[in-house]
């Protein structure tokens, strides 16, 4: 090869297809590793809200169990969030002692919050 002083230099020519294959392979395993960050955050942000959920639970079950003061704001306050976040499930089982209903109906609810977000979990988090 020789030098010729009056050459032009080459222009960069891209791949007709995109970028190497290299590079390429560089950005689909980047763009899954986002992928399975972005599911995994939201994989904890369910977890984190059914935990809050299930407390709220516990804390209720506990205030009636322990006959807490209902006029008491705090209890009050678990009482009616407790009340909302059970959706229907506070009255499958009526037994004659009402303290035990709520704790079998309340821990009834969480179970199944329990449940559910593992299922989702899961499901976001599948390969």
């Amino acid at each position: 090869m020789t030098y010729d002083p009056y050459r032009q230099p080459e222009q960069y020519q891209p791949y007709a297809a995109g970028p190497p294959p290299q590079q390429r392979a560089d950005y689909e395993y980047a763009e899954r590793l986002r992928s399975e960050r972005r599911a995994n955050n939201i994989a904890h942000l369910v977890q984190g809200v059914t935990g809050l959920i299930v407390a709220i639970f516990a804390a209720h079950v506990l205030f009636v169990v322990l006959d807490a003061n209902q006029a008491n704001g705090f209890v009050a306050t678990v009482y009616m969030l407790a009340k909302t976040l059970v959706l229907g499930l506070g009255d499958v089982f009526t037994p004659d002692d009402a303290v035990v209903g709520v704790v079998m109906n309340y821990g009834l609810a969480a179970l199944i919050y329990l449940v559910v977000s593992q299922l989702i979990c899961k499901a976001l988090r599948r390969d």
